[in-house]
């Protein structure tokens, strides 16, 4: 990684939040599994690599039913059950769907925070993200109303919904770094859990990607860093002392 880093941008779903397990655990339970958090987890990132290798980028009518059949897969659902499930659950959308601090983000978020660089949120969403974080405790922008709520205060949370460009494409991030006034460059870090969407718009808008991959899932994992959690980065991150 670059050793002067000037900023830090950061996936929303798969780096700070994932599936609400309320939403998935009835519909696994009732297929006969229980999995715990840690297991749910590590499906998603199952679920998000299999989306990487597709020749073609997931099609936004059954990108979720595609996602859900590794999802329950990963999760122990037995093979010739996992597209049914999946469809039941695709057909079925709850509120909240993606509002699940995940295991220790937290804590790592406020680790990065204590390295005092400037950090923003760049997801691919659907106008709900800023609400989300903010509802969830993880993070916030101020707005200047009442007392600060939970979480690590962000310079910028961008919702491509919300901005009408969405990740790979690198003005998304442009949109961001103006919002930060920090210029683009090698020495912005942008984490994300995605080849497709967030190591290859990070490479477009000439910044520098961190995949966040705990499992080592990666498909081609040369030409960029990858880190297990946001703990792991802020420690790399750490003043080395002389």
């Amino acid at each position: 990684m670059a050793s002067d880093v000037s900023a830090i941008l950061l996936d929303a779903g798969g780096v700070l939040v994932f599936p609400e397990p309320a939403n998935l655990l009835p519909h696994l339970r009732e297929a006969g599994v229980d999995p715990g958090l840690d297991t749910l987890e590590r499906a998603h990132y199952h679920a998000m690599a299999a989306q990487d290798q597709l020749a073609t980028p997931p099609a936004s009518a059954t990108w979720w039913r595609d996602y859900l059949t590794t999802y329950v897969a990963a999760c122990g659902v037995a093979e010739g059950n996992c597209q049914r499930l999946a469809a039941e659950i695709a057909q079925n959308p709850r509120r909240y769907g993606w509002a699940h601090a995940g295991v220790g983000v937290k804590d790592g978020l406020r680790a990065l925070a204590g390295l005092g660089l400037p950090m923003g949120v760049v997801s691919n969403s659907n106008g709900t993200v800023e609400g989300d974080l903010r509802r969830v405790g993880v993070c916030y922008v101020p707005d200047g109303d009442g007392p600060a709520p939970e979480g690590t205060e962000m310079g910028v949370i961008l919702d491509s919904a919300v901005v009408g460009v969405a990740k790979p494409d690198p003005g998304i991030f442009r949109i961001a770094l103006d919002a930060l006034r920090v210029p683009a460059g090698g020495s912005v870090l942008h984490v994300g859990d995605s080849l497709r969407y967030d190591v290859a718009g990070a490479l477009a808008a000439g910044l520098q990607p961190v995949h966040m991959d705990p499992y080592g899932l990666c498909s081609a994992p040369d030409g960029h860093s990858h880190i297990s959690s946001l703990a792991e980065l802020a420690e790399s991150l750490k003043p080395k002392p002389r």
